[in-house]
């Protein structure tokens, strides 16, 4: 019995919202503009999100940095006890692979700018890193053709090359770029191997545009003394040791190396992605907060249109609530009959607010190059927010309908 009546009074909701078009269309207008505010913030933040955890999940979880600069810059950051730090050195990777016992992998590496030819074609400030060979170990990453170099290429500082998909699109168009000999500041390079396009990322953290080649080559065009050249060496735990654990190992395996005294403070930073993804947890906490703020006002100008449209309604049928009621309409039946005009109202507004959210991230998605997409997690908040929003708005007006008295609301007209 519940059942037909709630049907009969979606009906007749819906005969209402066909009958005054216009009325309809501007009372969900308001819902519309809302619901759109609010999830595209919402879609473009967890794209934002989801591509920046991407990019720092590809850091790895359990590897350490260790560098001159620590990562955790504060407001009062004394970058004067830092400057005169030494970079990390590549005999320290020797020492640091003896001693430490908690790593599963440690590597070096350094970059820096460059330009790379192959006869007429050239790319400008690709980045050249010279790295040890467990550096694969550290940085996953997948080969389109060739291979990786050998433990003996690596230590003998073979004149070899490993290059982006980028730069093979740059300087190979027509031709496979395995055999061939590029010039890296005017050091020549066989490629023996082209690595899988990556695409972009918002850190900045790509091999499109690398050309990776042995340490012991590198340093013939790039000085691993300087800070220039960005050195760093990577500690990846083993699977069961923790970051904490690793990273006091380090500490002080890393100590005795540089022949510190114990009370004296360490000459280097530990850097963990931790530290990056805490940043960021701040930023997006006080974009969905704006997200909220600005479709928050739309929404409840849009709220209060449907209130006023649901009273108007209402003064405009009373004659026709009293006809229903002394058919033997009840008050749930009338109650039901208003609220479910205005929740219909307001989910056919969230229904365009997130047909446009999804036209809108569908062609902006090529133009900002970022992998962006309505998610299912929004799609149902969207509708939530519409449904309360028609429940809320209508529900005033709605329940003052169904205490109509019958007389009085025939002779209204």
């Amino acid at each position: 019995m519940l059942w037909v009546l709630f049907k009969e009074s979606l009906f007749f909701a819906w005969q209402s919202l066909i009958v005054n078009k216009l009325r309809s269309f501007l009372s969900l207008l308001g819902i519309t503009i809302g619901i759109f505010a609010i999830i595209l913030v919402f879609t473009i933040v967890d794209g934002l999100e989801s591509n920046i955890r991407g990019s720092i999940q590809s850091l790895g979880n359990n590897v350490v940095y260790i560098q001159k600069w620590p990562w955790d810059f504060g407001p009062d950051y004394p970058w004067w006890k830092y400057i005169n730090r030494p970079v990390p050195k590549y005999y320290e990777l020797d020492e640091l692979q003896k001693k430490c016992k908690s790593t599963e992998a440690i590597a070096y590496r350094m970059g820096k700018r460059r330009t790379i030819k192959y006869k007429s074609n050239s790319i400008q400030n690709a980045v050249v890193a010279g790295i040890s060979h467990e550096f694969y170990k550290i940085k996953n990453f997948d080969l389109t053709s060739g291979r990786y170099f050998t433990q003996n290429e690596t230590d003998a500082g073979y004149h070899l090359a490993l290059i982006g998909a980028s730069i093979a699109e740059g300087l190979f168009p027509n031709e496979d770029p395995i055999g061939k000999e590029i010039k890296i500041s005017g050091h020549k390079a066989v490629v023996i191997g082209v690595i899988k396009k990556e695409g972009e990322s918002l850190l900045g953290i790509s091999f499109d545009y690398q050309v990776i080649t042995p340490f012991n080559f590198a340093r013939y065009f790039l000085d691993p003394k300087s800070e220039n050249a960005d050195p760093i060496i990577y500690a990846k735990a083993k699977p069961n040791v923790s970051n904490a654990e690793m990273m006091s190992e380090l500490t002080g395996v890393l100590r005795g190396i540089r022949k510190l005294k114990p009370m004296g403070e360490p000459n280097f930073a530990l850097n963990e992605t931790s530290l990056i993804s805490k940043g960021f947890d701040g930023l997006f906490d006080i974009i969905g907060t704006a997200g909220w703020i600005i479709g928050g006002f739309s929404i409840l100008v849009g709220g209060f249109g449907i209130a006023n449209i649901m009273f108007v309604s209402v003064r405009e049928r009373t004659n026709l609530i009293g006809i229903q009621k002394s058919l033997g309409a009840k008050n749930f039946f009338i109650l039901v009959q208003f609220l479910g005009e205005s929740v219909m109202l307001s989910t056919i507004g969230g229904f365009f607010g997130l047909l446009l959210t999804y036209i809108i991230t569908a062609l902006g998605k090529d133009v900002i190059d970022m992998d962006i997409g309505l998610t299912s997690t929004n799609i149902i908040l969207g509708f939530t927010i519409s449904i309360l929003i028609g429940i809320i708005s209508g529900f005033i007006p709605a329940y003052s309908a169904s205490q109509l008295d019958p007389v009085e609301a025939i002779r209204s007209n």
